[in-house]
């Protein structure tokens, strides 16, 4: 069940390696222990800033392939980063979204976790199109917010 090309490469291995790119800073970290890394995404739905992707710091494509261990320990810390989140941001809800296979909506080949800040009427769903890149300033500012609140 596996869809990335052999010469694959995982933007969230050389995140987890202590990598950086245009779009992801070590700096947009805000938890990270021995099996996880949570960080700020790039990428932003327009009423839903600041979400946060949970991804296991060794790579496994998808939910088919993920040993239950690191399984467990992102949606524990999806948990804790939707309590810091509701603490922080103070929005209506918290979503959690996770993709398998293209048919599924999975564009990267690492399992990872969405953890959205949710608010009435924001239409998270419906709004895929409207997508912007997150500059690292407009990032730092919700690795701030959750500082006080973060998972330990």
């Amino acid at each position: 069940m596996t869809h990335a090309p052999s010469d694959y490469f995982c933007i969230f291995c050389n995140f987890a390696q202590g990598g950086e790119s245009e779009h992801k800073k070590q700096s947009d970290i805000v938890y990270k222990n021995e099996k996880v890394i949570a960080f700020v995404s790039p990428k932003w739905w327009v009423g839903n800033k600041g979400h946060i992707i949970v991804i296991p710091r060794k790579h496994f494509e998808n939910i088919y392939e993920i040993d239950e261990d690191y399984l467990s320990e992102v949606q524990v810390i999806g948990k804790k980063v939707a309590i810091a989140m509701k603490k922080a941001y103070e929005c209506d809800g918290i979503s959690f979204r996770q993709h398998n296979e293209p048919a599924g909506g999975q564009d990267v080949w690492h399992y990872h976790l969405h953890v959205f800040p949710r608010y009435e009427g924001d239409n998270l769903y419906l709004n895929d199109e409207k997508t912007m890149w997150a500059d690292e300033h407009q990032r730092e500012e919700y690795v701030k917010k959750l500082a006080p609140f973060s998972p330990k």
